[in-house]
């Protein structure tokens, strides 16, 4: 799922291109879609890009007439800028992942999604009212202070994997770069945010702030001078996410992972949880007291390959 970093740099590269040019035409070729009736779609077209906000994990259009497009990506939703299109004379070509088209003077912007799940969405707003309805009201990390991150983080007791990723809590953050940050704070992603001390806090708050940033760089350097093309929650810059089982960057120690329904949390054993093995749902109620604590246990139970 694009996360804010991803579109931190999409809005950037979606402001050289829309910001102040006339949608011509919207296409939506995925009903699922489309999520609003009234107002209805074509109450866009026409009018000119004036703004363009992000909420949450949402990218948000803002037209003339306070009409708003409130787009989001869910997972596997993307986008793709064709240049000059519209201008040139021809359409852009069909496509089964492609969801939708927006048609501007200055070119085409087209969202697909991979697999067979449909889950990005789109809706047409009127008014900034009903545009903070999508608001989940999570803090901005670069718009606060350490005192009401902290506040907010132990707000409830629940573990920081989870609180990291809560939109209520915070804005943007999802799997992957939690891992990220996690990792950089030296962290447990199961320890409990109110038994947390105060200099642990500091460091997350810290590292929540340069891991994001850390991300917006790298991503802008890459998308510069075209549109972002390599979105994805994989990366091999990643230090812990996604990398089960690889050497962790600061230690050599390898990475383990918690799997739960479709996500999973990468960490490091020995950087982050003082040795201990994390349960996963799965294994360890499937192995019970076999369960090994620490990862040179589990690294015993692995029989060793045969020359």
């Amino acid at each position: 799922m694009p996360e804010l970093p991803d579109i931190v740099v999409y809005i950037e590269a979606l402001g050289q291109r829309v910001l102040n040019q006339t949608l011509e035409r919207v296409t939506v070729a995925a009903p699922f879609l489309l999520r609003t009736a009234v107002p209805a779609i074509t109450s866009v077209e026409g009018r000119k890009v004036v703004e363009l906000r992000r909420l949450g994990k949402r990218i948000c259009f803002g037209m003339e007439e306070d009409f708003w497009l409130v787009l989001h990506l869910m997972i596997a939703g993307r986008l793709h800028w064709n240049e000059r299109a519209v201008a040139r004379g021809f359409r852009v070509r069909a496509s089964k992942n492609r969801l939708a088209t927006f048609d501007f003077t200055s070119g085409t912007l087209s969202v697909t999604e991979a697999g067979t799940q449909r889950r990005a969405s789109l809706h047409v707003v009127q008014g900034e009212a009903e545009l903070q309805r999508f608001n989940p009201g999570g803090l901005e990390i670069f718009e606060t202070t350490l005192d009401s991150f902290a506040e907010v983080l132990q707000s409830e007791n629940h573990t920081l994997k989870r609180s990291l990723t809560d939109p209520r809590l915070f804005s943007g953050i999802g799997n992957a770069y939690s891992d990220e940050i996690l990792f950089d704070a030296q962290l447990s992603p199961v320890a409990l945010t109110q038994k947390l001390t105060s200099q642990e806090i500091e460091r997350l708050f810290k590292a929540t702030r340069g891991t994001l940033t850390k991300w917006v760089k790298l991503l802008r350097k890459e998308s510069t001078p075209g549109f972002p093309k390599n979105v994805t929650a994989f990366r091999p810059e990643m230090a812990v996410h996604g990398k089960y089982q690889q050497p962790c960057p600061r230690c050599g120690n390898k990475i383990q992972r918690i799997r739960y329904a479709s996500n999973e949390t990468n960490y490091c054993p020995n950087c982050q949880t003082a040795g201990k093995l994390l349960a996963d749902r799965a294994l360890s109620r499937l192995l019970r007291a076999d369960w090994p604590r620490t990862a040179d246990e589990l690294e015993g139970l692995v029989p060793t390959p045969r020359n």
